[in-house]
């Protein structure tokens, strides 16, 4: 085609195959350990954490993990997601089932980590674009700002609360309004430490976190 889109959207999508089939070739030579079909919580009803994405989508990250020296990575990153924590409704029901598929889908992925002797080169770390806040709507929870996440992996300094523990009092000096909690540690300072981590030094971390100058000192997880 003489189009120059169509032409650079067909160089993108060749490279797309072609990487496709390098990645497909490098993780068939791989194993990872099988996913528990341990019953887990879904909403109403019980399903088996096998059948859970996020633990499928854990079990990919083993493979690739695995799969480094075949794919000449040195340092990897991977992004895995589960749904269903914007709870303005059906949180009483919903939640339990799924903070249950997150304990044991981590859990898989920590032990597999560990049989696999990765444990201290991998670590994990949750986020969210929000949490909730401390008010119930009736059914549920809004949307609010500070959150509890945690870090884990061979490496981190484990059996700490980072930060300063919010007072869960309405109306607390933590409380902004409706129960939404002001976090004590900004995303910019885990991010920084997280980056030191994988080898980034100070200077770099201000480079790539230009807010982190506005906050104290990253915490010290490793």
């Amino acid at each position: 085609t003489t189009d120059p889109l169509l032409a650079e959207y067909a160089r993108v999508l060749q490279r797309g195959v072609a990487a496709n089939g390098l990645l497909q070739a490098a993780v068939s030579g791989t194993t990872a350990p099988a996913i528990p079909a341990s019953p887990v919580a879904n909403g109403g009803s019980l399903t088996t954490l096998s059948a859970t994405p996020l633990a499928r989508q854990l079990r990919t990250v083993l493979q690739l993990i695995a799969a480094q020296q075949q794919l000449g990575m040195r340092r990897q990153v991977f992004m895995v997601s589960m749904g269903g924590f914007d709870s303005h409704a059906n949180q009483m029901r919903d939640q339990p089932g799924h903070m249950a598929q997150v304990a044991g889908a981590i859990d898989y992925f920590m032990s597999s980590l560990q049989g696999m002797g990765m444990l201290n080169n991998v670590t994990l770390f949750t986020a969210s674009d929000f949490g909730r806040t401390l008010v119930s709507n009736g059914d549920g929870s809004d949307h609010g700002w500070g959150s509890h996440h945690f870090v884990a992996g061979g490496a981190v300094r484990g059996g700490r609360i980072l930060g300063r523990f919010p007072d869960l009092a309405f109306g607390s000096p933590d409380d902004i309004g409706s129960g939404r909690l002001l976090p004590s540690t900004a995303v910019a300072q885990l991010a920084a430490s997280l980056g030191g981590w994988m080898g980034l030094n100070a200077s770099e971390q201000a480079l790539v976190l230009p807010g982190l100058g506005a906050f104290g000192p990253p915490p010290v997880l490793f």
